[in-house]
């Protein structure tokens, strides 16, 4: 079994609600997106970024505003709308879900018993 497969897997289940976490506590520009999630060790390339800020603005989870740069052209800053914020509420309690039910399992000492 290939454990980089596995470990790229479990980081693209939760690619979505991390960037969705970050534009929700106001406007984002990509690039400021990549740093944030390189600061809490989670990589992502702005070739992964872009069409999963797309596809999401297409669901109509985010829209954008431009902004006049005065170092080159002008910047795409991101924001939740209001189906976005309901999408990013549903995913938050998804998360907390399956972190509780995968931490209660993972710290379960060996010779615990089974409870059905």
């Amino acid at each position: 079994m290939n454990i980089e497969n596995t470990q790229s897997q479990m980081r693209k289940g939760i690619l979505e609600f991390c960037i969705l976490s970050i534009i929700r506590r106001g406007e984002a520009y990509p690039s400021d997106i990549v740093e944030e999630m390189k600061a809490a060790n989670l990589q992502i390339l702005e070739g992964t970024l872009y069409p999963l800020l797309t596809r999401l603005k297409n669901a109509s989870m985010l829209t954008y505003r431009w902004v006049e740069s005065n170092s080159g052209p002008p910047r795409k800053y991101f924001s939740l709308t209001e189906k976005g914020e309901v999408f990013y509420k549903e995913l938050e309690q998804t998360w907390n879900e399956l972190s509780n039910g995968v931490n209660t399992l993972a710290n379960k000492q060996p010779g615990t018993p089974v409870n059905y």
